[in-house]
């Protein structure tokens, strides 16, 4: 597969963040379009692993660890990104059902 596009993945990232903000007004459910999210990135990424592997059942394990560690990462960078500058969020816009999570 050869990479064509001069599409980044940082433009591709934002057109599904546009997809999902759109979708947690449509549904109210921030919670809900985030867990979708990342179920339709684990079907996703289980499909890429499947067509780049020559043997899936044998690699499954080291597949997990890298999409594991890739997340993490991101998650991270991600999560340290909004600590140093927290969204602003229009009253009407807080969403009540936040959670709090324990580790």
């Amino acid at each position: 597969m050869t990479d064509t596009s001069n599409t980044t993945i940082f433009e591709l990232a934002d057109q599904f963040i546009a997809l999902a903000n759109q979708l947690s007004q449509q549904e109210g459910d921030v919670g809900k379009v985030g867990t979708a999210l990342r179920f339709a990135a684990a079907r996703f990424n289980a499909f890429e692993a499947a067509i780049k592997s020559a043997d899936l059942g044998a690699e499954k394990d080291n597949a997990l660890d890298w999409f594991s560690a890739e997340y993490r990462e991101m998650l991270n960078d991600n999560l340290d990104d909004h600590i140093a500058n927290p969204p602003v969020m229009q009253e009407e816009a807080v969403d009540d059902s936040v959670q709090i999570f324990k580790g």
